[in-house]
Formats: structure tokens, sequence, C-alpha cells
């Protein structure tokens, strides 16, 4: 599927341009009476984790106004839910903040309910706005992938504080028995939850991925299930993945209308428009439930400079100058710009206290709204390097199990370990000699995706990015 995406789009477009001239009607036939769907991401992401699930739901003939990923100003939860916390929202705060934008969606399209779709510490803030924050009325659909029902851990005593304790006071409320079934789900709202048969890192029986490794953590794999919803397992995803996969899309989408897609594939447009949103990136951080030395947040970068370069798929060059320039006002929109179909980009994000950052990005096949972009800082670590370069995978983990990765010729990449379990969405190299040079980053699925950019001298506070869209 993948491979007629990023590796066929000129002869796509080549068909559409046919299809077009000839009269021929083109495109998914537009489902006008589809209801709103509300997108929120997980604990530390943003809106753009779901651009190729809204990809999916327009080329099923979604209308794209119906569609609406939130962006959650400070996606971290807190250490302890109790306790403020510089750059993390509690789970009062996160619940607020999905009420919120329901409201206003409601507003919006005048419908009566909305679809909510979560992926991992987003289907704490649904399910806890159907429970205690009126969504019962309001919500006709919710879908979960891979959020932690019953706790990363339920350890009486251990950490029971934070949102992720299964024996903590936030997880108990929301997994009370509602009837005399014992169902733990809230009604009349229709419940699906998808979850990995063994690969997700938030549901395991070792405490390796909570800083315990060797210590119990009283939860299973079957830990995103909820009685009284429907629950369905998609073997070897991983968290991220039961939620951003085609996998996952097949499902929710059946889940929502009772009827198969009419493709997975991802169907492209002749006219592309792309936007987004400068945000600042932190402390970087491998995904954990700790994240208390990360302030990375959602919030607008002020005076930041995006410019956008088209770039040869072979070797990273820029073709040309620049092809869009914007100095970044108060809400962090670097666009509109209008791209070319089978053309790979280069987005600069230049911003005070950052190093200028180098987005290396797949040509794009449809437009989107939600290409933010991350200014990046240089660690204390890497400052001898010549250059960083960082392949990044946004809407899943690196797995050499599952996928071919290979990150400028080594497979697998650099700090990738061929494991049980998948939970590292990130590979660098720092290159110690001088080299201006090519640098390349490939993922396999079914299909090949290969981004390629150059080398940036990392001492003159340059640092490279390439980001995997799948």
């Amino acid at each position: 599927m993948f491979r007629r995406l990023f590796l066929g789009t000129f002869a796509a477009l080549a068909i559409a341009l046919a299809m077009a001239s000839s009269g021929c009607a083109y495109g998914p036939k537009v489902q006008a009476d589809a209801p709103p769907i509300i997108f929120v991401h997980g604990n530390g992401d943003s809106a753009a984790s779901w651009q190729t699930t809204l990809w999916r739901f327009e080329s099923n003939g979604w209308p794209r106004e119906r569609l609406f990923a939130l962006q959650q100003p400070y996606p971290w939860a807190r250490d302890d839910d109790t306790k403020d916390q510089a750059g993390h929202s509690s789970s009062a705060a996160h619940m607020a903040f999905l009420k919120a934008e329901v409201d206003k969606v409601l507003a919006k399209t005048g419908a009566k309910q909305v679809v909510l779709v979560g992926n991992s510490r987003g289907g704490y803030a649904i399910r806890n706005y159907i429970q205690n924050g009126g969504g019962d009325k309001t919500v006709s659909h919710a879908i979960l992938g891979g959020t932690p029902n019953h706790g990363m851990w339920a350890i009486p005593g251990f950490r029971e504080g934070s949102e992720f304790s299964g024996t903590g006071p936030f997880l108990k409320a929301l997994n009370a028995p509602k009837n005399a079934a014992g169902d733990e789900v809230t009604g009349p709202v229709k419940w699906l939850t998808i979850r990995s048969d063994n690969n997700d890192k938030f549901s395991q029986p070792d405490g390796e991925w909570i800083g315990a490794k060797g210590k119990p953590t009283n939860v299973g794999y079957d830990n995103p299930a909820l009685k009284g919803a429907q629950n369905i397992v998609i073997p070897r995803l991983d968290n991220r993945e039961t939620s951003f996969s085609p996998e996952a899309f097949d499902a929710t989408y059946r889940f929502i209308t009772g009827a198969a897609p009419a493709s997975l594939n991802i169907w492209p447009e002749q006219n592309i428009v792309l936007d987004g949103i400068v945000t600042g990136m932190g402390v970087r951080s491998n995904d954990s439930a700790s994240s208390s030395d990360n302030f990375s947040n959602n919030l607008p970068v002020p005076k930041a400079l995006v410019e956008v370069y088209a770039v040869h798929y072979q070797t990273g060059l820029r073709v040309g100058g620049p092809v869009h320039v914007k100095a970044v006002g108060a809400d962090g929109r670097w666009g509109p710009f209008k791209a070319m179909p089978g053309v790979p980009y280069e987005f600069v994000v230049s911003a005070p206290g950052y190093a200028k950052t180098h987005i290396y990005r797949s040509p794009f096949p449809r437009s989107s709204d939600v290409v933010h972009l991350k200014a990046d800082r240089i660690a204390d670590a890497d400052l001898p390097a010549f250059s960083i370069i960082q392949m990044v995978r946004p809407r899943g983990y690196l797995d050499p199990n599952t996928h071919h990765i290979q990150f400028d010729n080594q497979s697998p990449p650099p700090g990738i370990a061929v494991a049980r379990v998948a939970g590292v969405a990130s590979s660098k190299i720092d290159l110690t000699k001088l080299q201006d040079r090519a640098i390349s980053a490939e993922f396999h699925t079914d299909a090949v995706e290969r981004v390629v950019g150059r080398t940036w001298p990392a001492k003159e506070n340059h640092v490279v990015w390439l980001e995997i869209t799948q």
C-alpha cells in the first residue's frame, strides 16, 4: 500500500489528471451524513500523530471539515496527578480541554453527537469526559487504541498518585462497575478498544518500561480491554500503531459505520496545501510515563522562521531557492503552503533559543493542516559532533522484528535493539568527522519509504530530522 503512496505518486497523479481531463469522476464519494470525529493524541504527542488516519478517512469520503485532531497544549501527564508540575497537565485539565473542544465542534457542525477516537493517554480523557463531564450525552462512539485502562502498573503503594497507576484513585474510579453486569464503560455510548497481542510496551507484566525491570506490574497484555466494550486484538502492533496503523483505521472505520472501508490506501490529491504549527522540543524523552525531566509542549514558538525547499529525492540537495518562507505569528502557523505532488521537501525551522532544525519529509499525497514542526535543541553530550541526525517515526516505534529499517545503511539503526517489545521511536547518529553528504532513512512494511537529507554542521547550530510518515 505505501509503495503506491511513496514510490508511485507521479503515476497516481498522471492517472488522476487523465481521469479529470476525460470527464470521469475522481476520488471517493463524499459521505455527506458522516458524523464529526474528534481525535485525541497520547502522552507527549501532538495532533500530527493523526495525519495518516485523517488521510484515510478523507480517502473514504469523510468530509475534511468533519475531522478534528486536537492539540493538547501540555500533553504530558503529571508524575503525581494531585501536584502542580511545570509543563504538564492534570487528568482534570485534560478532560476540561476535551470537553471544551467537543462543545466547539458541536457548535461548528450543528451535530448532536460526535465520535471520539483516542490513543493511549488520550483514552483516559475520553473515558473521564464520558463518565464525569457529560459526554454520555454528546458522544455516540468511543474508540480507544492502546489505552492502558488498568494502569501501566497496579502495585499498591507504588506511584499511586499517577494517572497510570491501576491502584490509584483516578483509574479505580474509571474502572468501577457501572451496572450489575460489572461493565467498566459508561452507556449508552458504544465502545471499542484496540490492543496488541503482546507488543504494547505500556501493557507488560514486567516493569522494564516503567524503570523497574524484573518487578511484576500486575497488569497483562489484555490491559486495554474493558468489560462492556467490544475488544479486538491486532497482532504485533505497538502502542502507537493501535491507533495510527492501517489495521487500526480499518477497525475504527468498521466500528463507526458498520461497513468495511472502500480502501486502506491514501488517495492522492492534485492540489496539496500544507499548514501546521511550530512548537518547541525540550529534553528528549523515551516516552516513559515519568516525564519530570521533559518540558516540551505543544505551544507555539514565538518569532520562529520557516523556510521550505524542494529537494532531490536521491541526494537531499536543494532544487533552487526556498519555495515558501514565513515568519510565524502568535498562532504558530507556518503555512499555508501549496506543495507539488511527488516532491520531497526540507522544512527549516529557525527560532531564538533553538538550533536551526532541518526536517526532511517524503512527498505529501494529500493536504494537511497538522504538519506540525518541532524546533529542536542540541544536548550537551552532542556538542562535539560534526553533524547530529535523527530518524524519527511519530506514528509508531522502530521495530526490527516487524519492519526492515535502515539508517545511513545501518540495520537495525543505532540504539534500536532487536527486542521482544518495541518501544523506541527515534534513532540518532552523531557524525564526528566533517562529512557534507547525503544521509538516508528507510522504513519497509509491505512497501518502502525512503527519506534523504543532508548532514548539516552542529557547530553552526544545525540539527537534522529524517521523519518517517508511515
